[in-house]
């Protein structure tokens, strides 16, 4: 009863401070003032205590029946408050050290901005360091490329690294001799490409040729009669018209260099890059374009047209000579009395 009591209290207490007592003892003095002599209006006030007191006791009732829920959600109620009013200071707080922060900052802006632009140029001079440290290892690398053949991926780093050395890292004194070496080998770079381009038209090309009359003219040395093989079938040996409509030497499911676009030629690090030679004379006019040296590709290949179609003749008429008297010498050998 006490503890309902204390409850009773409290209740009583937060009703009073949600509403407004001075409009309910106007209410009872309007009441009041209403009656027109004094019995009524004491018949009135009794009627009114015995009505507030009737109230009260259903009102402790209900506080002793509903005790638990009525505890529960008063310490909730204050839990909230006191909550809310925790939350009210600390976003004070924050707001206090927000405008704190805002000054300070707006004190050290130029810091600040030079601190930015410090770290900017840092890391611009780390990348720098990383671009110095990988086209220093260009010259060995570019060795291992050349040294395989694989001229495309020279190429592009070679391409990559002079246009490095050259823009910017133009300022830079250490790279003077490395600068000066790549250049070089830059300016003879295309020299490499036009005699690789052409020992692919017209040397590689016609080895086939050599090679299959070398091979009829050991058929014949095994035929006895020696007269009925001709000495060289020319209506189906390979011509570099032939190779490059056709693609005869391609390997297969290759397509043809008609059938290719040169943008679409990519370099196998790990595979024979003369092991398709359409593949690899697109791969050496991809590099010269690269280098910029096709007017100078078409030239040399115009002023050393005649004289490489003469070597192809000259080296046919020997290839023709020599399988024809080898074939002279088997025959002599077998008309021998022996």
């Amino acid at each position: 009863k006490m503890a309902a009591g204390e409850a009773a209290g409290r209740y009583r207490s937060t009703m009073s401070k949600s509403k407004d007592p001075s409009g309910l003892l106007i209410s009872v003095i309007r009441t009041l003032s209403t009656s027109d002599d004094v019995e009524d209006r004491e018949t009135e006030k009794g009627r009114l205590e015995e009505a507030y007191e009737k109230c009260d006791r259903d009102l402790d009732e209900l506080i002793v029946q509903h005790y638990t829920e009525l505890t529960t959600a008063i310490r909730t109620y204050q839990s909230i408050t006191e909550r809310i009013t925790n939350s009210r200071n600390k976003i004070k707080q924050v707001k206090e050290n927000l405008l704190s922060c805002k000054m300070l900052l707006h004190c050290k802006r130029d810091e600040l901005r030079k601190l930015w632009i410090e770290g900017i140029e840092h890391k611009h001079v780390l990348n720098l360091l990383d671009e110095i440290e990988n086209i220093k290892q260009v010259p060995q690398k570019l060795e291992q490329c050349m040294a395989s053949k694989h001229y495309l991926n020279a190429t592009d780093m070679l391409v990559s690294a002079v246009d490095s050395l050259e823009g910017p890292l133009l300022q830079v004194e250490g790279l003077s001799d490395l600068r000066l070496e790549l250049h070089s080998k830059k300016m003879n770079m295309h020299l490499v490409l036009i005699d690789e381009l052409h020992r692919h038209l017209y040397i590689k090309s016609t080895n086939r040729v050599g090679q299959r009359n070398k091979e009829k003219g050991r058929i014949s040395s095994l035929v006895k009669d020696a007269s009925s093989v001709p000495l060289m079938d020319v209506t189906n040996l390979s011509t570099p018209r032939k190779f490059l409509e056709t693609s005869q030497f391609s390997t297969p499911g290759s397509s043809s260099m008609r059938e290719t676009s040169l943008l679409e030629i990519k370099e196998d690090m790990e595979l024979d890059p003369e092991e398709n030679s359409a593949v690899f004379m697109g791969i050496l006019i991809k590099g010269l374009a690269k280098l910029k040296k096709i007017p100078e590709t078409v030239k040399a290949i115009q002023d050393r047209l005649e004289q490489e179609l003469k070597q192809i003749v000259k080296r046919s008429t020997t290839q023709v000579a020599d399988n024809g008297y080898q074939r002279g010498e088997n025959i002599s050998q077998e008309n021998q009395p022996r």
